[in-house]
């Protein structure tokens, strides 16, 4: 849209108005829970100490500070709702492990829903094995529980004498009661609809919520990004970990040999991933006539329970070189000789999905190898072809967070608590949006700060002889139009200069004006307006800036200041700016 025309008024104008509802109608909803008086959970010190030492690894720093926040949100007599995200193998299990025992020891019961029957196998034993020397009884329920055992084990639940239950869906029927549920544990929260999420909330609404996922559904994330759910991010990867090496293209022969031999020839094994269950026997066929001497199985979720068991045990202590599969494993599963995925057909997956099956190689020491394929003649549509640029290029560590973002400017935002998980933000761009949603939230919280806003007509941009590559240009654009800290934003000036030499004047023009743009709430700036013959300033009825004398050369005039125009007046006015400090206990 250009600016000078209308049209880009009116779809601010609309999407602030859509923002505004968006921010009654949830914060009505959130309200509610968080009015509701909740459990304080002091745990046992001691027990928990012990409980920690169990933990085989060094914790990262960003671990500990997950488990912090978790463990602060738990005291509070409050309901917690925090949704956090970490990249595959980041170690998201333990925070919620610590959670989970910090509720069980507290004498509460503890819920864990994982979306695949493979993987809630996998947390049985994993967590049956850190519990039990607890005294803790962890029971499992799902399609490889028998129906007897299953009965049992929800009488047992309901009595209180099982402390933490983990399943799929299963959880959520209405025959599993608790005695005392204190905490529920989403894991992969992508993969469960709203009205499951939901589901324990209503039923117990004083329950403790964590979610746990690497690439997070556009709506959590964007609720997060919001602050109408609490938010920690897990970025340091475990020590020696190294970035799973990763290619996108169009089906080959010799690219899928190559790629197997290798991982073979190295004593690995490999997932081969054909998410069509009609058709996926004769891919495991032609999988064997390419690799005769390789034993290759097939794994899906319409296979007797027996059966699937059985071959994913097989697989997991060597004795198979080849998985060839739908996403069912896509979840969770660690399996640390496995270290090469391909994926036929991944034009059809999510982004989400594909980067949860790259997340099953990868997972120790050795490089891992994965292949997203369509084939050949294949025509992309544009959301496939930005998915599949997407996977592709983001492949360092944390990538799941940034891929989840990628994902919400391709998909949208969604309905926020709705049931439709796509939804259109209108013309403005997801950012801004977020912006407008932020603003309406803290008006209806009755935090409102109003923004400065700046208006620059003089011309300015950053010089391409001072910074060539356009990327370089964008990416500054981005974190001067981002910052909200004069701190960082006086780093960003010092790791320019260092890289990239002395700054013309253009670019001081421009942290100028973000140094207005940052301190101008706090001293009560509504408006700047910077043209090449004048510039002016708005003041609130409130503002200090009211009180003290102008800058040299500068007017007062109706409800702020006016000066001489160009660069020079920002630099003026930031130097005057920061001689006043705000009051104390203002509103700014």
């Amino acid at each position: 849209d250009s600016l000078r025309g209308g049209h880009w008024k009116k779809m601010t104008s609309r999407a602030r108005q859509q923002a505004d509802e968006a921010a009654r109608y949830l914060m009505d909803v959130y309200a509610r829970r968080e009015t509701t008086p909740g459990r304080s959970f002091e745990g046992d010190a001691e027990q928990e100490s012990e409980f920690e030492r169990t933990f085989p690894y060094k914790e990262t720093s960003d671990q500990l500070r997950a488990i912090d926040e978790v463990k602060r949100d738990m005291r509070r007599p409050l309901p917690m709702d925090r949704l956090l995200i970490g990249d595959v193998g980041f170690g998201k299990t333990e925070v919620a492990m610590r959670a989970a025992a910090r509720c069980v020891f507290s004498g509460c019961q503890a819920a864990l829903v994982a979306p695949t029957t493979l993987l809630a196998e996998q947390h049985y034993e994993t967590w049956g094995a850190r519990f039990d020397q607890f005294g803790v009884r962890v029971e499992v329920i799902s399609r490889f529980v028998s129906t007897a055992k299953q009965k049992k084990i929800i009488s047992d639940t309901a009595e209180g004498r099982a402390d933490i239950l983990i399943g799929t869906h299963r959880i959520l029927g209405a025959d599993v009661a608790f005695k005392d549920l204190g905490l529920v544990i989403v894991d992969e929260e992508h993969r469960f609809g709203v009205m499951h999420k939901e589901h324990l909330k209503r039923l117990y609404p004083k329950v403790d919520v964590l979610m746990l996922s690497a690439t997070p559904i556009p709506r959590s994330l964007h609720m997060s990004l919001s602050g109408l759910r609490d938010l920690s991010v897990i970025e340091t990867p475990p020590r020696k970990r190294i970035p799973v090496i990763t290619a996108a293209g169009m089906w080959s022969e010799s690219l899928v040999r190559n790629a197997v031999l290798r991982e073979n020839s190295r004593g690995g094994q490999i997932y081969y991933i054909h998410n069509r269950v009609r058709t996926i026997d004769k891919e495991a066929m032609m999988m064997r006539r390419m690799f005769p001497r390789l034993k290759v199985s097939v794994v899906h979720g319409q296979m007797r329970e027996k059966e699937l068991k059985e071959t994913m045990e097989a697989f997991a202590r060597g004795e198979t070189d080849m998985l060839v599969c739908t996403a069912i494993v896509e979840s969770g599963l660690d399996i640390p000789r496995a270290n090469t995925l391909i994926v036929s057909d991944s034009q059809d997956l999510g982004l989400a999905q594909m980067h949860q099956l790259r997340g099953r190689v990868g997972r120790r020491e050795e490089q891992a190898f994965a292949l997203f394929l369509y084939p050949e003649g294949t025509v992309l549509t544009k959301d496939a072809a930005e998915r599949l640029e997407a996977i592709a290029a983001l492949t360092e560590f944390g990538a799941g967070y940034e891929l989840a973002k990628r994902d919400l400017e391709i998909r949208g935002g969604g309905e926020l608590v709705g049931a439709a998980q796509h939804g259109n933000l209108g013309r403005v761009g997801f950012q801004l949006y977020c912006d407008m949603l932020e603003e309406a939230i803290s008006r209806v919280r009755g935090l409102s700060r109003e923004r400065t806003v700046m208006e620059i007509t003089a011309a300015c941009a950053i010089p391409s002889g001072y910074l060539p590559h356009e990327s370089l240009r964008v990416a500054l654009y981005r974190k001067l139009l981002w910052t909200q800290d004069m701190g960082i934003l006086d780093s960003l000036l010092d790791e320019t200069v260092d890289r990239f030499g002395p700054m013309p004047r253009v670019l001081e023009f421009l942290f100028d004006a973000a140094r207005v743009r940052i301190a101008g709430p706090d001293h009560g700036i509504t408006k700047v307006t910077c043209g090449t013959d004048e510039t002016a300033v708005q003041f609130s009825a409130e503002s200090p800036l009211r009180r003290v004398p102008p800058p040299k050369g500068w007017f007062r005039r109706d409800h702020g200041l006016a000066g001489r125009g160009g660069m020079d007046s920002l630099k003026q006015l930031v130097s005057w700016i920061m001689l006043i400090k705000p009051e104390k206990n203002s509103n700014f």
